[in-house]
C-alpha cells in the first residue's frame, strides 16, 4: 500500500501524450495504487500494453471507470461529450472528474449535462506539452515546473479541491485558478492563436513552387523551423481546438490582423521607429517569459 497517494484508484482515458505522461508521472511520484487507462484505438491499446505504464489496459469505457476515485478526461475536446455519455452510469458517488482540454466552456457544456450531482467535475488544463503525440510521445517530466490551470464553474468543498491539487502538485505541476472565460480568451493569444500562424506560415510555404519550397526547406532558420515544430502538433486536437474556441479565437485573430497592418505600414513607408519600439517591447515580454521560468 502507498502512503504518500491521494487516490487509490485512477482511470485515463485517451492513450496519447498527455495521458500516457500522467500514468507515467502518477508511477513514478508514487501517487496512486491502482492506475487504469484506456483508449478507443485497439492499436494505441496494444502499445500501451507493451508500454506497461498503467496496472490494467481495458477494453471498454465502463470498465476503466468503475469503482475509481479521479478519472482524467484526455481526449480531443470534440471527443469530450460522447466520452462524458460513456462513462456518466458508471463513474461512483464521490468520484473526482476532470480534463486535460485547450478550452474549457466547450467542454463545460459538453460534459456537465451528462455527469450526476454526486460526482465532481472540476475541467482543467496542464499547459504542457510537445509536438510529439501517441502512446510512445509521454514521458513522467512533462508538467514539473509546468502551470496546471483549475477551471471550477459551481460551488465545490475546498477539501476536494485540495485533493485535487495535491494530486497535480505530485507531478511538479503549479496549480492555478480561473474562471472559465478567463482561461479560454488567455490560451488563444498564448496557444490557440500562435499555432493557427504556425499553421498558416508553413502551408504558405508548402504552396510555393517546387523549387523555392525545396530551398525554404533546406536552408530553414530558426524561427522557420519552430514555426514548423509548432504546426506539426496533432491535427485532431488543434481541429477541434478552433472550432470549439472560437469566439475567443476569432477575437484575437482580428486584433492580430490589425497590430499586422499597422507593421505592413510601417514598412512600407519606412517607419524605422515604429518597428524598433514594437521590438522592443515584444523583446521585454521574451525576458519576462524566461524570468518565470516558462522556457525550455
Amino acid at each position: 500500500m502507498i502512503e504518500k497517494q491521494n487516490f487509490d484508484k485512477v482511470a485515463i482515458i485517451g492513450g496519447g501524450l498527455i495521458g500516457t505522461s500522467i500514468a507515467m508521472s502518477i508511477r513514478k511520484n508514487l501517487l496512486a495504487n491502482h492506475v487504469f487507462i484506456y483508449d478507443s484505438n485497439q492499436k494505441v491499446r496494444d502499445k500501451l500494453r507493451v508500454n506497461s505504464i498503467s496496472d490494467k489496459v481495458c477494453e471498454n469505457l465502463e470498465d476503466t471507470v468503475h469503482d475509481v476515485d479521479l478519472v482524467f478526461l484526455c481526449v480531443p475536446v470534440g471527443s469530450m461529450q460522447e466520452v462524458a455519455k460513456g462513462i456518466s452510469s458508471s463513474l461512483k458517488d464521490g468520484c473526482i472528474l476532470t480534463d486535460t482540454g485547450s478550452t474549457k466552456n466547450s467542454v463545460i457544456n459538453d460534459v456537465k449535462p451528462y455527469i450526476n450531482k454526486n460526482v465532481w467535475f472540476i475541467p482543467s488544463h496542464p499547459l504542457a506539452g510537445t509536438e510529439n503525440s501517441g502512446p510512445d510521445a509521454g514521458f513522467p517530466e512533462l508538467f514539473n515546473g509546468k502551470y496546471w490551470v483549475l477551471v471550477p464553474f459551481y460551488e465545490i468543498p475546498e477539501s476536494i479541491i485540495n485533493s485535487l491539487k495535491r494530486f497535480l502538485s505530485g507531478f511538479g505541476a503549479i496549480i492555478e485558478i480561473m474562471k472559465p472565460e478567463y482561461h479560454d480568451k488567455i490560451l488563444a493569444i498564448t496557444s490557440h492563436l500562435p499555432h493557427l500562424i504556425a499553421y498558416t506560415i508553413v502551408g504558405t510555404a508548402t504552396d510555393l513552387e517546387d523549387q523555392t519550397k525545396h530551398d525554404v526547406v533546406r536552408f530553414s532558420a530558426t524561427g522557420f523551423r519552430d514555426f514548423t515544430r509548432i504546426a506539426s502538433s496533432d491535427p485532431i486536437m488543434w481541429r477541434d481546438v478552433f472550432l470549439n474556441n472560437k469566439d475567443a479565437v476569432l477575437e484575437m485573430l482580428q486584433r492580430f490582423s490589425e497590430d499586422l497592418t499597422y507593421l505592413q505600414r510601417a514598412i512600407r513607408w519606412s517607419e524605422g521607429d515604429k518597428l524598433e519600439e514594437l521590438f522592443i517591447k515584444t523583446r521585454e515580454i521574451r525576458r519576462s517569459i524566461i524570468k518565470e521560468g516558462q522556457d525550455t
